[in-house]
């Protein structure tokens, strides 16, 4: 076991994908499934179940990501303690709710690693910032923009109920049909008009904010969710995603900052912004 085989399984437990992990760390995709292998076969244990798309994680897959990501800590610890001191870059980046764990802990770990002397603060998107990762809706006068994903709307639904056997979700199941509402929600303004125009009614069941409140009550059976086609989400088999037929609901997600504002960790997370947006 090497360090170079942890650093490839920590990018391939966090990005959920072997192909995403290559990307990031720069390196062929089947030099780093041989590393996985490699390393599943000196623990004698499967770290990672293949999906269709993308991996999750084994019982034994996540003790080992709590032991890597501190012997990876400490590592950088060790290496940090004898470099020559550096000052240290503060930055306020605010962002806005579900955004996706595992591609914004991505960007922001390659942030820190090419900004020597990072300090990054995370905050609300309408606290004083140096950039922000939101809408384009919610540009302020002043900021220009760098898009970064694009994402399409999808309904999670309990797997058990009969309309996830469906491949789309036709506007009329939504009569009567349990929902819950959550706020903010950019495809709600496209999606719930339309339903009122229509004279169709569904049946709200919750009204709250945070996707991970939603997911779990649909997970528990309370009703279904508009959720963005996120690959995490995509991997819970506690939830069916599908499409609405008939409905473009997308939402598009940039990074945002003041017009004369240039510093050069703005100019780093730029340029990963762009890449982002590249691979997307």
């Amino acid at each position: 076991m090497d360090i170079r085989q942890l650093s490839y399984f920590v990018a391939v437990y966090e990005q959920g994908s072997v192909s995403a992990a290559a990307r990031q760390c720069c390196v062929a995709q089947p030099s780093l499934s041989a590393a996985l292998r490699q390393l599943e076969q000196e623990l004698a244990v499967k770290l990672f179940i293949r999906l269709p798309k993308g991996v999750t994680p084994t019982e034994d897959g996540d003790k080992l990501y709590g032991h890597a990501g501190k012997l990876l800590s400490q590592l950088q610890s060790l290496k940090a303690s004898f470099r020559t001191p550096v000052d240290r870059v503060q930055f306020r980046l605010g962002l806005i709710k579900a955004l996706g764990v595992e591609r914004m802990s991505a960007l922001l770990r390659e942030f820190s690693q090419q900004v020597e002397g990072l300090e990054l603060h995370l905050v609300e998107p309408d606290q004083p910032c140096d950039a922000r990762i939101i809408t384009p809706q919610q540009l302020k006068t002043g900021e220009v923009l760098q898009p970064l994903w694009q994402d399409r709307y999808l309904l999670a639904l309990p797997p058990a109920w009969p309309l996830s056997l469906q491949l789309q979700i036709a506007l009329e199941d939504f009569a009567n049909l349990p929902l819950i509402k959550r706020l903010p929600c950019d495809a709600w303004a496209t999606f719930y008009p339309e339903l009122v125009r229509r004279n169709i009614r569904p049946d709200i069941r919750a009204d709250i904010q945070t996707i991970e409140y939603a997911l779990g009550l649909v997970s528990a059976g309370v009703g279904c969710a508009l959720v963005p086609d996120l690959d995490s989400l995509r991997q819970r088999p506690d939830v069916s995603l599908r499409p609405i037929q008939g409905l473009q609901l997308e939402r598009t997600l940039v990074l945002a900052h003041g017009r004369n504002h240039d510093s050069p960790a703005l100019q780093v997370l730029r340029q990963l912004c762009q890449q982002a947006a590249s691979r997307s």
